[in-house]
């Protein structure tokens, strides 16, 4: 008894100077909160998230790329100038090993010159380029969209695990004071001799170890608090109130082939791995468009001296200009683009098959989720029994031990048992909102 009773002393010294630590910093955390609705939460981590902002920069990226493909429509102008010295021109008239003849030369050259070319053909290879820089910018839409839905997913998550810890929290503090009422009970007993000492001891232990779980709590709070403080962009000290009441009766749910069916017209990974797919199917043809002739306009002006181009040569400057049409075609295209063909072909075989699995994966996720999410209706529903026999069952053992018919141990069994009901009750519950965003997340509906 010794022993045991020195351990609790211990027990209750430790909560007392946890308690005393936690509340030196609780009233300026507490006048710092700020009341934010879930849907207040989401626009903020929308406005403040990096890897949203990321993703809006690879959108502005493929936005640029789009445009540096059309620009590949417009002529190529060149221009191109030249200024030389010329040297001596000897000639040897009686063989290598005598002596030349110096031819006179005009010893400066120059020229400035100016060129276009327009294509007109290259195999489609320019539109090729431009639809697959489109399918690069509708895929970092998608992504952006998959990005923002995670995004609230995971500040949901951090929304709902501080409203968790604050109602077991509220719960805990409604039974330490409803212990309370009742270890001045046992102690009344105690005093007139109807108790035993150890029943008042294990009563007060009890209570020690309710108000040492508060710690945990209000830490759970504040690790939650912080992580959605960095997600939506507050300081890491701004308290949170989440203000919003978890109601399931407002979620409209429905079968799960309707939910398959959402995941296939809606799921952002679904509509990335289609455009993945195009994007690999434009790269095919783009190859295959190698071995294709190419046509176009040029146009050629210059500028030149001295006139050397014609006979008879004149040491004036000249002009003179082309124009037309040229057409080349790469015979070695026909050696050196099968293989490049042949691995773009296996690529985009090989995307097909990805599109494929991510369907499945899709799926798998939406049937997991949809029986995770029935689960926690489910388990709302039998925490809701499990309070009314807890309560019912807590009521015949006090009123039996009250009137000395049934032990302490099943006194305080019954009190944990009803406060454990009541925190599942709220854990259900919890968990079932997010199971519906979860899901909701899946199917591209968040």
């Amino acid at each position: 008894m010794k022993h045991y009773f020195k351990y609790f002393l211990i027990t209750l010294a430790i909560t007392s100077i946890a308690h005393l630590g936690y509340a030196a910093h609780l009233p300026a955390d507490s006048a710092r909160k700020m009341p934010l609705t879930l849907k207040e939460v989401w626009e903020r981590a929308e406005a403040n998230s990096k890897a949203i902002q990321i993703r809006d920069l690879s959108i502005k990226s493929s936005d640029e790329g789009i445009k540096d493909a059309k620009a590949d429509r417009l002529p190529e102008i060149d221009i191109d100038g030249e200024y030389a010295r010329v040297t001596n021109m000897p000639v040897y008239e009686n063989g290598l090993f005598n002596v030349p003849e110096q031819f006179p030369v005009l010893h400066t050259y120059y020229k400035a010159e100016g060129s276009a070319y327009f294509n007109l053909y290259n195999g489609n290879k320019t539109n090729l380029e431009i639809d697959a820089r489109r399918s690069e910018n509708k895929i970092a839409g998608e992504q952006r969209k998959l990005t923002v839905s995670e995004i609230k997913l995971r500040a949901a998550a951090y929304y709902l695990d501080m409203q968790r810890s604050q109602i077991f929290k509220d719960l805990l503090l409604k039974d330490i004071a409803a212990q309370e009422k009742q270890l001045l009970q046992i102690q009344t007993l105690q005093k007139n001799g109807v108790v035993l000492k150890s029943d008042v001891l294990r009563a007060e232990l009890k209570l020690s170890k309710q108000k040492l779980s508060l710690v945990t709590l209000d830490n759970d709070l504040a690790i939650a608090n912080q992580k959605l403080n960095i997600l939506i962009g507050l300081p890491d000290d701004q308290r949170v109130d989440p203000v919003q009441p978890v109601n399931l009766d407002s979620i409209s749910t429905k079968t799960y082939a309707d939910y398959l069916t959402d995941a296939g017209s809606n799921a952002y990974q679904i509509k990335i791995s289609e455009q993945e797919t195009e994007l690999r199917g434009l790269q095919l043809k783009n190859i295959k468009a190698n071995v294709s002739p190419k046509v176009g306009l040029f146009a050629e002006y210059s500028y030149n001296y001295p006139q050397i181009l014609f006979y008879p040569y004149s040491g004036n400057l000249y002009g003179l200009g082309f124009y037309g049409i040229k057409a080349s075609f790469a015979i070695s295209s026909f050696y050196h683009n099968s293989h490049k063909t042949k691995i773009a072909k296996l690529n985009y075989e090989s995307q097909e098959i990805e599109h494929a699995e991510t369907q499945d994966n899709i799926r798998q996720q939406v049937n997991e989720a949809y029986l995770r999410f029935k689960e926690a209706l489910n388990r709302v529903d039998v925490s809701k029994t499990n309070i009314k026999q807890a309560t019912e069952n807590r009521r015949i053992v006090n009123n039996t031990y009250f009137n000395q018919t049934s032990l302490i141990t099943d006194l305080l069994d019954a009190d944990t048992q009803l406060l454990q009901t009541r925190f599942d009750l709220a854990a259900a519950q919890i968990a079932a909102q997010l199971q519906y965003y979860q899901l909701q997340n899946i199917t591209g509906k968040l």
